[in-house]
């Protein structure tokens, strides 16, 4: 059985990470479905980072007529089911293929606001040989709460989900 380990004495950020990429590894490990991964992942990220208010995956659901991401297993109130990659900031991240730190939501062209609340936001692609499977998508109620601290634990966490996890 897989137990949440308790992250509040933490002191660093870098301490945070180093934890969460041990969770994430022995959570994932042996699992290879998609949904089953993004789902206990999300509660793992839900639980264990401080100042969130939202953490999800949105599924590439592109088509020859369209270009879209499509809600999948998240925490938080409920989100916008579609997102068109031209729009907000999953679509940025989708359309870039590259991670994505807003400091401020309120300042980001084309921001899609599902939850009044948040006021910043960081959106990782999640890709197999250049094809974008989804992105995770997290928002913050706090200003400017991500960095590149931040980007870079998240980026190592999404390594272990690709590594555990069957996508193609």
């Amino acid at each position: 059985m897989f137990v949440v380990a308790d992250t509040t004495a933490l002191q660093s950020k870098t301490e945070l990470y180093a934890e969460l990429v041990r969770q994430t590894e022995a959570l994932l490990i042996g699992e290879p479905d998609m949904i089953a991964n993004m789902a206990n992942l999300s509660s793992l990220l839900w639980a264990v980072l401080p100042d969130i208010n939202w953490v999800g995956f949105y599924i590439n659901r592109s088509t020859n007529e369209k270009n879209e991401l499509v809600l999948g297993p998240f925490h938080g109130k409920p989100a916008c089911v579609r997102i068109d990659f031209r729009r907000g900031v999953c679509g940025h991240c989708a359309t870039t293929r590259e991670t994505v730190l807003v400091d401020d939501v309120e300042a980001f062209p084309g921001h899609i606001a599902c939850d009044s609340a948040s006021r910043s936001e960081i959106v990782l692609p999640i890709l197999v040989d250049d094809h974008l499977v989804a992105v995770l998508d997290i928002d913050s109620p706090l200003h400017a709460r991500f960095d590149h601290d931040d980007q870079q634990g998240l980026e190592h966490v999404i390594e272990i989900f690709v590594r555990h996890t069957r996508l193609t």
